[in-house]
């Protein structure tokens, strides 16, 4: 059986918005599909829209942060906090899923709501959507600055805490201005590479070198619109052609798989979590060894969290 981690997908969100459970639903993602691995890991983002700023984002965050630990009081699922629920979860069906935000407006512009989020369990978080906030500017933005004092603050404070820096959705001048003020390994959750598609969400060759050279991650997002400049025409082989540019440029040891289910439109063959065999089968197709498919759908990803979680 299959391994699986998933830097990145909206089920979170979409199950409280539509009176859903994470346990079983009809959406690209539920600890039901998710089963069928050996083990499936996902990434579950808290989603900030744009608009929800100040006191309101930190309430937001906390609403969402509640449904999370009610439905983990199933036993269902396993919360990953620390590489010690990795490790507990290798080689055996199951399912972990480890809470991330996805939009630093939840902090409000406070650097000791850092450690409230990290006390609820936030491993990693996106600094922006797409617009800019407190901590720096967002990709669709159109700001020119990067991190604000505030921000270049906040992810020292993140780097103490243990908490992930995710790139995706930030600014180029966000994205250098992390790359100087951080010491530690940072990711791009859900991106793809700008060379094949020109959406301003992917990362360009330069951007996808300092991810190597950083030992970060990033995940392969399979949203139709970052995947084919024709969005309608995209398929599993356009997902493919993404992974492959990222090896060419040295990108094994970082390559990962950020899906963005639930928050995105998918592209011809893919569904949701019961996909994941089929797209895997692809890269095989390719003559990609399967050593190095299994990097890319789990090992990789595993890696990275566990040494940072391990780092001092």
């Amino acid at each position: 059986m299959m391994r699986y981690f998933d830097l990145h997908c909206d089920t979170l969100v979409t199950c409280l918005e539509k009176g859903k459970s994470l346990l079983k639903n009809d959406l690209h993602v539920s600890v039901e599909k998710g089963n069928r691995y050996t083990p499936y890991i996902q990434c579950a983002a808290i989603w900030l829209p744009d608009d929800v700023r100040g006191e309101t984002a930190l309430d937001y965050f906390d609403r969402h942060a509640d449904f999370f630990e009610r439905e983990a009081q199933s036993g269902a699922f396993t919360v990953i906090r620390s590489g010690d629920e990795f490790d507990a979860l290798e080689g055996k069906p199951g399912v972990g899923l480890m809470l991330t935000v996805e939009g630093g407006a939840a902090i409000a512009g406070k650097l000791e709501n850092l450690a409230h989020l990290h006390q609820r369990g936030v491993r990693m978080m996106t600094l922006t959507w797409n617009g800019s906030n407190e901590i720096g500017s967002g990709v669709l933005s159109g700001d020119k600055f990067g991190l604000t004092p505030f921000g270049i603050l906040a992810v020292q404070e993140m780097e103490r805490l243990g908490i992930v820096i995710d790139i995706s959705h930030a600014s180029e001048r966000l994205f250098f201005d992390v790359a100087e003020h951080t010491e530690r390994p940072f990711v791009a959750s859900h991106s793809n590479a700008k060379a094949l598609c020109g959406h301003p969400r992917n990362l360009t060759d330069e951007q996808i070198r300092v991810m190597i050279q950083r030992g970060g991650l990033i995940g392969l997002n399979y949203f139709k619109a970052f995947l084919n400049n024709e969005p309608d025409c995209a398929n599993i082989e356009d997902l493919y052609a993404h992974a492959e540019h990222i090896l060419s440029l040295g990108g094994a040891d970082i390559l990962a798989m950020g899906s963005d289910f639930d928050g995105s439109t998918m592209p011809r063959g893919i569904t949701g979590l019961e996909s994941i065999e089929d797209i895997a089968n692809v890269f095989l197709r390719h003559n990609l060894p399967e050593s190095l498919v299994d990097k890319i759908f789990y090992e990789n990803a595993a890696t990275f969290f566990k040494r940072f979680d391990r780092m001092e």
